[in-house]
């Protein structure tokens, strides 16, 4: 019917028809403009909002990983925070323990509180930080290896022969009792530092880095100006250390004579104390940041070595001669090689000719 026919009442109805036909439409249009914004913010495909990558990988032959931190799939060990100590008297145990490693001078050494039976050095002067830097000759493996077969003794030793070989070697002292709170003190101590260490094995930063071998043998008289540029300013002149304040022990140890480590201990081998120095001195040096490099390393540890210390009887280690190490200073070898060579190097030769590294 046309409009002008229409009552005034139907022109109206028609025209709100109209109306809300026109509403609903725009409603539809802006509605799906909305919807389809929507779905193109959640996938990623919008103009403004590129593809997300799929997380990349990377093979090895064993298995595939993902690449998101792969730092902390090779990260050194760290000891554990304090804050996770038990409370009571276990606790409290295990700070006695840290405090002997780092102070064991004032408990034991001449002067000692307790007893007077080690040289006036700490066990920190060789396992640093009180036994928690890694490559600073750590605690890290203590108990999760412990007890085991050592070639040296040529028996399965335990944590506290361990522990008194170096009151009697590094410490050029004498045996810890075994039943006294001091040596349960190291024990508990040590057993919280590996607590997250799997038993038997060894975590990555443990003991001390083995540096390549040099092609010559590590030179003395150029180590000894290694020593006068980069270390007698802490252990002195003559290698004597420098006291501490209340003259109990060390501040810096001596490095040879008397009160130093006699020529049993470990770090009297080269090659350990070319990798101690290497990593950890001088004073601030750590493995991702040395101050030395590999041959001055070397040459110091031949310097420091080739001076004067107490003796050590060792008759009767390495029973089996052909298990010493080819770094060990003192004959007799099951090899043909002089005592200077083990001392000093080349070491390849000696390896290739059928000597282990050990």
């Amino acid at each position: 019917m046309p409009d002008n026919q229409l009552t005034e009442i139907e022109k109206a109805i028609v025209r709100i028809s109209r109306s809300v036909i026109i509403i609903s439409i725009l409603f539809l249009v802006v509605t799906g403009i909305f919807m389809i914004t929507l779905f193109d913010m959640g996938t990623g495909t919008g103009a403004n909002h590129p593809p997300v990558p799929e997380p990349q990988t990377v093979s090895s032959p064993s298995t595939s990983i993902e690449t998101k931190k792969p730092e902390i799939l090779n990260a050194a060990w760290t000891a554990p925070d304090e804050s996770t100590l038990p409370s009571g008297k276990e606790g409290e145990i295990i700070l006695y323990g840290k405090d002997l490693i780092a102070q064991t001078s004032t408990y034991l050494g001449p002067k000692g509180k307790v007893a007077n039976i080690s040289n006036g050095m700490n066990c920190q002067n060789c396992h640093l930080e009180a036994g928690t830097k890694a490559w600073g000759n750590n605690y890290s493996a203590v108990y999760s290896t412990y007890p085991k077969y050592r070639a040296r003794s040529g028996t399965k030793e335990t944590m506290v022969k361990r522990i008194n070989d170096c009151f009697q070697r590094s410490l050029n002292g004498k045996a810890l009792d075994s039943t006294s709170r001091e040596m349960q003190a190291m024990l508990a101590y040590m057993k919280w530092l590996g607590s997250g260490v799997e038993k038997g094995k060894t975590p990555e930063g443990a003991g001390l880095q083995k540096l390549d071998f040099l092609d010559r043998a590590a030179d003395s008289k150029k180590g000894a100006l290694v020593f006068t540029n980069k270390c007698q300013s802490c252990h002195g002149k003559t290698g004597e250390g420098s006291p501490n304040a209340e003259q109990s022990g060390y501040l810096y140890p001596p490095l040879w004579g008397n009160n130093s480590y006699n020529d049993g201990a470990g770090l009297y081998r080269i090659i350990a104390f070319a990798g101690y120095v290497k990593n950890n001195m001088p004073l601030g040096a750590t493995k991702e940041n040395p101050q030395l490099t590999d041959e001055e390393a070397w040459d110091v540890a031949a310097y420091v070595n080739s001076q004067s210390r107490p003796h050590k009887n060792q008759s009767k280690d390495w029973k089996e001669i052909s298990k010493k190490p080819v770094d060990f200073a003192f004959g007799p070898y099951a090899d043909k090689f002089s005592e200077a060579q083990h001392k000093y190097g080349p070491f390849q030769p000696i390896v290739s000719a059928g000597n282990k590294l050990k």
